[in-house]
């Protein structure tokens, strides 16, 4: 039973959430049909020379979900197990979360298929340039803005920019966000969707009365984004007692370093063998007793089989789509106060988003700045979202796609249906 449920496809997750929302509000249904497909997508096969001089082909994704708001943003993913299913599920979540948050994108994602751990650099750095150019139609600061997301980072953020540049003949900082600072990326851009994680988190605990000051917390995913929640939850008072990786888990009920952690798996690979702490796998951390847990892997981990299980009191979506909508009525039922992806992990892409006006204006904000401004957009938005809840008693993921389809309903009616 739950070998199915983990396996069902995530576009068709994508698609009911939606059609909850859609029925709560009364969507036309030839509206309907509009927003629940995909606006344009590409598949694309290409050739990579490898280290031993032989061909390799690869297979590549970037999808368009809705333009209505503004030009598309969504993230690249390098990994063994993308499918265009996927990729068109994290597009369609991403167009949501940018109307959640206010900003002017509509949703996008992208995808290879490839294992990067087992690829040397120059592997990836070739990988990378072909990808780009198989794409570059679909691509430009004007219309589809990527970003890194699963085993992409900065660096190859870089590789696409001047990969992009190079083909147009002068440089297009603004073609990608997350990129290293040197090359017109932003501050704040690293840490912005653990930080929002931590806000939207820390604003949760304040709504139910529940003190930060030793709050427990476990992490699924310790990777960027739930390395980054870990510490800076730590930072506001919070005590880590479990995280995880693709490897395994650790668990120590007294407490984690999580930046001690951090440079453990960075020396490693791996949070797995960390001193002082006991091993836990990535299923058995779902149900460990905790005030917050973060799920920040990939998705569909928790499922109607494991949210029964589940002891915590908030649960703060690092990752995407990371929980099912069979799961999503349990835990609520259960009293377990959920803060939706849409709305939980959107700190990424609104600092991306002044990323992105900063290189078009070729002019750059402080750090202090971006965070204070990142802080009243994530505080905003929880507020709206969880306004919609209460009025509607409602869960928090109905509330956020109420408000986030509704906004892309309205702007997709407005501007009409060419021709």
């Amino acid at each position: 039973m739950q070998e199915n449920i983990i396996k069902e496809s995530p576009f068709g997750i994508a698609q009911r959430q939606f059609d909850i929302a859609a029925e709560l509000l009364n969507l036309d249904p030839g509206l309907r049909r509009v927003l629940r497909n995909c606006k344009r997508e590409l598949m694309v096969h290409f050739p990579v020379v490898m280290d031993d001089g032989c061909l390799e082909v690869f297979t590549g994704y970037r999808v368009h979900h809705n333009t209505s708001r503004g030009p598309t943003k969504g993230g690249i993913r390098y990994h063994p197990d993308v499918t265009l299913d996927e990729v068109r599920a994290l597009a369609m979540w991403m167009t949501w979360k940018c109307a959640v948050v206010g900003i002017p994108y509509g949703g996008a994602k992208g995808g290879v298929v490839c294992d990067p751990k087992k690829m040397s650099q120059q592997e990836i750095i070739n990988l990378t340039r072909r990808y780009t150019t198989e794409i570059t139609m679909m691509i430009g600061p004007d219309k589809d803005i990527p970003a890194p997301d699963v085993n992409t980072n900065p660096q190859t953020m870089a590789w696409i920019m001047d990969t992009y540049s190079m083909h147009h003949g002068y440089s297009v900082p603004a073609v990608v966000t997350g990129k290293p600072l040197s090359i017109g990326g932003s501050e704040g851009r690293f840490e912005a969707t653990g930080r929002g994680v931590m806000l939207t988190t820390r604003e949760a605990l304040k709504r139910l009365g529940m003190p930060i000051e030793g709050a427990t917390v476990a992490v699924q995913g310790f990777g960027n984004v739930g390395s980054i929640s870990a510490y800076l939850l730590q930072d506001e008072g919070c005590k880590i007692i479990a995280v995880s990786d693709s490897q395994g888990g650790i668990l120590n009920p007294l407490g984690l370093n999580a930046r001690d952690v951090l440079r453990f798996k960075q020396e490693t690979g791996t949070v797995v063998g960390y001193p002082e702490a006991d091993v836990i796998s990535n299923e058995e951390i779902l149900d460990l007793e905790c005030d917050i847990l973060v799920p920040a892997a990939l998705e569909g981990q928790i499922t109607a089989e494991i949210a029964p299980r589940i002891r915590a009191k908030v649960i703060a979506e690092g990752a995407n789509g990371p929980t099912t909508p069979e799961a999503d009525d349990i835990l609520f039922d259960k009293g377990i106060f959920l803060i939706p992806d849409i709305l939980c992990n959107a700190g990424g892409v609104v600092v991306s988003y002044f990323e992105w006006v900063q290189d078009l204006q070729s002019f750059f904000w402080r750090e202090k700045q971006i965070n204070q401004e990142l802080e009243r957009i994530m505080m905003r938005s929880f507020d709206e979202v969880y306004s919609i809840g209460q009025e509607k008693g409602i869960n928090m993921r109905l509330a956020a796609y109420v408000l986030g389809v509704r906004r892309v309903a309205e702007a997709t009616m407005t501007r009409g249906i060419y021709p």
